[in-house]
């Protein structure tokens, strides 16, 4: 019981010890203390309102370092939305060029009954015709390939040579197969016959 005794004299209880009330009335810290400091308010009279208070002046009077993050964050979602809009754009390409290529064979036999005079005007035949190549344009499709046009090998495909003097440069001289663009993409070269410059 000295033992005791001594420790308690000596101070060692820490009941004993002074009691820290600004601790127990959950005294502001961190940055609502800074906000206090900043505005000249006493730690212990800061209220919701006085946080308030401090957020919206700050949003009135940003400062560099958040003005700085804003631009990062603003650039940041700029270009996401810009790679979300591009593939969207090309995936919405593949879609429809996947439809579009299983009609593609459909609008090859109008090609060849057109050449072959069955596509008639006001006859019904050629006017679903007409509805098909409207329908399939309005989703993007663009033919291309005639008759006279200079040869690229970057859209056409040659089945075919004529040596002719009466050309100076390659042109096409008959178009097999027409060529399709989806929007910018290529989606099937144009198989043409063409004529290369000949001296004799």
């Amino acid at each position: 019981m000295a033992n005791d005794k001594n420790y308690n004299d000596a101070g060692g209880n820490p009941a004993d010890e002074p009691f820290d009330q600004s601790a127990a009335e959950g005294a502001p810290t961190g940055a609502a203390s800074a906000a206090a400091d900043a505005e000249g308010i006493e730690e212990d009279e800061l209220t919701v309102q006085d946080i308030l208070d401090a957020a919206d002046l700050e949003a009135a009077d940003p400062s560099d370092e958040h003005l700085a993050d804003l631009k990062r964050v603003t650039a940041e979602y700029a270009n996401y939305r810009r790679r979300t809009e591009a593939n969207r754009e090309v995936e919405r390409e593949r879609l429809t060029g996947g439809v579009i290529a299983i009609l593609l064979p459909v609008l090859d036999d109008l090609d060849r009954a057109e050449k072959h005079g069955d596509l008639v005007a006001e006859t019904p035949f050629a006017t679903i015709a007409a509805k098909l190549r409207a329908s399939v344009e309005k989703l993007g499709l663009t033919p291309f390939g005639a008759v006279g046009e200079p040869f690229d090998p970057s859209v056409h495909e040659a089945v075919f040579q004529q040596p002719s003097a009466d050309v100076q440069v390659e042109t096409v001289a008959d178009v097999v197969e027409t060529g399709y663009n989806l929007g910018s993409t290529l989606l099937r070269a144009a198989k043409v016959v063409v004529q290369v410059p000949s001296d004799g």
